[in-house]
């Protein structure tokens, strides 16, 4: 007999514990799910277009909420800030998304409303075989203007340096401007890609390249360069180490609702941060909620 009860009891806490693993995983299936239901009755098209930084979250967002309804289609569209804010003040999109905040005359002239979502941080990049890995702000700023132009004269492998800027209308642009060039005029030189994802492939397909992306886009096949010793990452960017950085935000037309509303929540919800982390940023809280 104590051998029969010895044994039940080993059962009983074995099956306590599997019971007790169960009911956390369902919980957490859940957890998860609570964010998606909102979208349940819901039905129609959403346009997203504007800052490429933004791209991966949204992207994301779009075929969590695809898959878990399939009558609803969002489209997640480039373009840039400048573009996100004309889609979005035309009606052409229900989402404009910026890597800067909105001016002025752009709120008085479309009625827009921000939403900021998440802090991203602009990092200067080189080739990863490139051993200059760390600049001063002057330095930088006399790159972009032209009055530095060969690579030897920051410590590196002679030979002309291949500079990379983005397009007007840059949220990525404007920050990286702001913070490190003040009204200096960009040198005619500057070779101009489109995105974040065209900056990666000129940088990683040129050792003498250098340019800037959001510091989510670091990976192994560009080499972020630190600025004055402050070296870029997000966990810099958040504390104010880092101090190139930004937020990123989602801009409506007035305040939004019906399909746009939910797609809006769900960025802010639990669901929504994890998927902001993994694109490389730091969520930030909802305001005003």
């Amino acid at each position: 007999m104590t051998k029969i009860r010895k044994g039940t009891k080993t059962m009983l806490k074995t099956f306590g514990r599997v019971f007790a693993l169960c009911a956390l995983l369902l919980a957490a299936a859940v957890a998860e799910a609570e964010p998606l239901d909102a979208f349940k009755d819901l039905e129609g098209t959403l346009d997203i277009a504007g800052g490429t930084a933004h791209i991966p979250v949204m992207t994301q967002a779009a075929q969590d909420i695809m898959t878990f309804n399939p009558k609803i289609r969002i489209t997640v569209a480039g373009g840039g800030s400048g573009v996100g804010v004309k889609q979005v003040g035309e009606g052409l999109a229900g989402i404009g998304n910026t890597g800067r905040p909105l001016k002025e005359k752009e709120v008085e002239q479309y009625g827009l409303k921000s939403h900021p979502f998440a802090i991203d941080g602009v990092a200067l990049a080189v080739h990863p075989d490139n051993p200059v890995k760390s600049l001063t702000g002057e330095q930088v700023a006399k790159i972009y203007t032209g009055e530095i132009k060969d690579w030897k004269d920051l410590g590196g492998e002679p030979g002309a340096i291949d500079v990379y800027g983005r397009e007007d209308g840059s949220g990525t642009r404007e920050t990286f401007t702001d913070k490190l060039l003040g009204k200096a005029e960009l040198a005619p030189t500057v070779n101009v890609v489109s995105s974040n994802g065209a900056m990666k492939t000129a940088i990683a397909q040129d050792p003498r390249a250098i340019g800037y992306v959001g510091i989510g886009h670091l990976d192994q096949t560009i080499a972020g360069v630190a600025i004055d010793g402050h070296v870029p990452s997000q966990e810099n960017a958040a504390s104010g180490e880092y101090p190139v950085v930004r937020q990123l935000f989602m801009n409506t037309r007035g305040e939004p609702s019906g399909l746009t509303a939910a797609f809006i929540d769900y960025i802010y919800s639990d669901a929504g941060a994890k998927i902001i982390e993994k694109s490389g940023y730091i969520p930030i809280p909802r305001s005003g909620k």
